[in-house]
């Protein structure tokens, strides 16, 4: 696709900043079911007789609940954004389509009653080598996949890469992980790599072993070591082909400019 890096980096600028937006509205539920803005708090709060009397019925209070509640917003719309524009990056750079850089797969349901449905479960992204079009990048990821493939001992042929994308990854979830590593079994069974491809350099290092003992390939957000075997930005620039951390590096200004209005809306009383 023909365009310019203008057009290109207001697309990518868009898909990152469109789902952080959604935080900026972020309303409380304060153990209810709807949001309550902050004639509802104060309403709530006073009428309670030890937070009126301690004063937590206050609007500081409140901007404090929208932005416990926003902050998690945030971290949850930025890893949607780098999801999505990841995505986006495979299509632009490799000539796939919407479908090619889409996967899913099927599991059985936990019990034999012939009522429940089949689950759907998905990765982020993916990549078959012989989806792309061009013989030399096809040939970049192929040889990628292999170094990866040797790097973590698979045995089994594989035909491409499936990618789970994360803007950072600090807790040690243990439901998280024994979900990723049944996707990892399942990726491989299809024969694609497993990749989880982290936006940011924030991951605890017990949970990254972890994960390359269960086969998954591990990039981090790193910039500087020139190693596409192990950084999500040497990999989309030395094998998919875009610099991504360029793009960031042209638009901070913007990004960040655009963060801090978010921000500066969650930490309002009102």
């Amino acid at each position: 696709m023909a365009w310019s890096t203008e057009d290109r980096d207001g697309l990518y600028r868009e898909i990152l900043l469109a789902p952080l937006r959604t935080s900026a509205g972020y309303l409380p539920k304060m153990g209810g079911g709807e949001e309550v803005d902050l004639v509802g708090f104060t309403a709530l709060y006073g009428a309670d007789p030890l937070y009126h009397w301690m004063g937590f019925d206050s609007p500081l209070m409140f901007a404090a609940h929208k932005a416990a509640g926003g902050m998690t917003s945030v971290y949850r719309q930025l890893g949607i954004g780098c999801e999505r524009m990841f995505r986006q990056v495979l299509k632009d750079e490799l000539a796939l389509s919407e479908d090619q850089v889409k996967w899913s797969y099927e599991i059985l349901p936990e019990t034999e009653d012939e009522t429940r449905k089949m689950r759907v479960l998905s990765l982020d992204g993916r990549v078959e080598v012989g989806d792309i079009p061009d013989a030399t990048a096809g040939g970049r990821v192929a040889d990628w996949i292999e170094q990866q493939r040797a790097a973590l001992g698979i045995s089994v042929p594989l035909k491409g890469a499936v990618f789970e994308v994360r803007q950072g990854y600090k807790s040690a979830d243990s439901k998280r992980q024994n979900a990723d590593l049944a996707n990892a079994a399942q990726a491989l069974g299809h024969g694609y790599l497993p990749v989880l491809a982290i936006m940011s350099t924030q991951i605890n290092m017990v949970v990254r072993a972890r994960y390359l003992t269960g086969n998954w390939s591990v990039l981090l957000g790193s910039v500087g070591a020139n190693d596409p075997l192990r950084s999500t930005f040497d990999f989309l620039r030395d094998v998919v082909g875009y610099d991504l951390a360029g793009f960031f590096q042209r638009n901070t200004t913007e990004l960040r400019a655009g963060v801090e209005s978010i921000l500066r809306r969650l930490l309002e009383a009102t």
